[in-house]
């Protein structure tokens, strides 16, 4: 069998994933490592015959010695999509990925507002939505294009005064101050579907307690005047399921996806949630490349879970199949594309 010419290696570099929905985005990423630091690709082949292959810790010193690994921008458990990874000298360009140009599909659901904006929260209220026509979604689109002002929502983590919000929120305890709105860029966003009742989603079936509505309340008491949670409830027509959309997006690093349907929700005399999101795209990494371009594909997450239960026979260059798809895809920072030796 062909042997790899050893000097080349081991590597750094930069390659995509197509995370799946479910796993959190540090999970995946501690999957992989386990591939990563057993690989001759990324770990010096002394050091892997002295330590033998096994079980990578994912935390300290150690854990970083072995190899370096990071993503350049986290995708939230309910989202798929494009997952920039980052090897050995790769992970200090992970950064150039937080600011730059993404892209997304998300699927809205109309008549229910949520704590997390997406389908993974409780339902903090519901509202009419069979009033909203996809003329009305259209026209209200117009708002949101260009440079917009974003606030994050408030069960995030992000910190006011070293308090996270969502400790605001969940304690009732009053805002000191607004949530500081942040200037972001809509590229472009459209309509892609118009699923209407014509689909399978649902509100959630976990809803906010009268105690955690008067909570909420009061925390939003300082920068609101008189706040009232409450469920509009509109009269049944049969089983007919809310109706939902999908719209495509391109967008500035730092945009809140879930922030937008949330607001568009109200923009249209309504409230909405996120049900499905997928990252398209994310800088140069796309799920469908453009061709004639510097696009670079992403890898299918079935390689990876396959490899974690079996890595499988290797291929005339020495190669897993694994290893073989991100040689493939993978940007190279350091080093130059292993061949097979003479």
């Amino acid at each position: 069998m062909p042997k790899v010419s050893l000097p080349q290696l081991p590597l750094s570099g930069l390659f995509a994933i197509v995370k799946p929905s479910g796993p959190t985005s540090m999970s995946v990423i501690n999957d992989i490592k386990q591939l990563v630091g057993n690989s001759r690709l990324f770990v010096e082949a002394d050091k892997l015959d002295k330590r033998g292959k096994g079980k990578i810790p994912t935390r300290g010193k150690r854990a970083r010695e072995i190899v370096k690994i990071g993503q350049g921008g986290t995708l939230d458990p309910l989202a798929d999509g494009v997952l920039v990874v980052g090897v050995g000298k790769g992970t200090k360009r992970l950064n150039e990925f937080l600011d730059c140009v993404k892209e997304y599909r998300t699927t809205a659901l109309l008549g229910c507002e949520t704590d997390t904006y997406d389908s993974e929260g409780k339902r903090v209220r519901v509202a009419p939505w069979r009033h909203v026509t996809k003329e009305a979604v259209e026209s209200a689109l117009n708002k949101f294009r260009g440079e917009i002002y974003q606030a994050p929502p408030i069960f995030s983590a992000l910190k006011m005064e070293g308090r996270p919000l969502y400790e605001y929120a969940r304690k009732g305890i009053p805002l000191p101050r607004p949530i500081e709105k942040r200037k972001v860029t809509v590229h472009s966003l459209e309509i892609l579907e118009w699923k209407g009742s014509d689909h399978d989603f649902r509100w959630p079936e976990k809803e906010f307690t009268s105690d955690e509505k008067k909570a909420m309340e009061k925390a939003l008491e300082g920068v609101e005047e008189n706040p009232i949670i409450k469920d509009e409830i509109e009269s049944s027509e049969g089983n007919e399921s809310p109706t939902a959309f999908v719209l495509s997006m391109k967008v500035s690093g730092g945009t809140y996806v879930r922030s937008i349907v949330h607001d568009l929700g109200h923009a249209v005399g309504s409230t909405a949630h996120v049900v499905t999101l997928t990252r398209s795209r994310q800088g140069r990494f796309a799920l469908e490349p453009a061709h004639d371009s510097e696009d670079k594909g992403c890898i299918s997450w079935d390689i990876f879970s396959h490899a974690a239960q079996s890595e499988g026979d290797v291929d005339e260059d020495g190669w897993t199949q694994w290893e073989r798809e991100v040689i493939n895809c993978m940007e190279i920072v350091e080093g130059s594309k292993p061949q097979a030796a003479p």
